[in-house]
């Protein structure tokens, strides 16, 4: 009987409520350990991405990981010297084709792979004038600390707003999924941080108007 009665307990207790997931970006830090550069990225659980950017994110993930497959090789131009063939661009020979990724006009990436590196340039969305000058500023600021990224180039390629490069170097003392990771990423992260600055802009905008205006009312 004893039984029994805590079953019928245990059944008044009602449905077991779901528990919603908390998300979190994805923390990236770059340390250096005895002189390699690293990049160290924390386990975290992702936010689930539209429909839309989730086959263009897919396309450049995959064709990213078959441009990272590189392999030291030396100058034929100057001896003793291993430079990114992709900015030297002193043999044609070495140069792979290269390969454009577009969601829309505003939104696209365009990787050029070589024996030795890559260069990765992206486009970011701009919708309006605002935005232009957003991600301008927004740019602007990381570029200026490309040292501390390690694989930021200093000036975009003309007609996209960042770019990166990945040599031979950086995929033997880097994990090169992760490199693939911190890319997909920062494509993720960054239209969501310029539209957080806009909205942020526009409230700001909208107070400082409403104080202008209010001596005259």
């Amino acid at each position: 009987m004893r039984k029994r009665r805590r079953s019928a307990k245990t059944r008044q207790a009602g449905p077991l409520r779901p528990v919603t997931p908390h998300f979190e970006p994805l923390a990236v830090n770059i340390t250096t350990s005895v002189g390699v550069p690293q990049l160290q990225f924390s386990a975290r659980a992702h936010p689930i991405m539209s429909q839309s950017l989730r086959p263009y994110l897919q396309c450049v993930r995959s064709s990213l990981t078959a441009a990272l497959s590189l392999s030291n090789f030396a100058s034929q131009a100057s001896e003793r010297h291993n430079v990114p063939e992709i900015e030297a661009a002193s043999s044609p020979e070495v140069l792979l084709n290269p390969l454009t990724v577009s969601r829309n006009e505003n939104e696209r990436v365009y990787i050029e792979p070589s024996i030795n590196s890559v260069r990765i340039s992206i486009k970011i969305k701009q919708a309006d004038e605002i935005e232009n000058i957003l991600v301008h500023k927004f740019t602007r600021f990381l570029t200026q600390r490309a040292e501390a990224f390690f694989i930021l180039r200093r000036k975009p390629v003309k007609g996209y707003d960042i770019s990166f490069l990945i040599t031979n170097f950086h995929t033997e003392e880097m994990l090169k999924h992760k490199l693939v990771d911190f890319i997909i990423q920062f494509m993720e992260e960054v239209d969501k941080e310029i539209s957080e600055m806009k909205l942020f802009l526009n409230a700001r905008a909208r107070f400082v108007a409403e104080s202008f205006l209010t001596p005259f009312d």
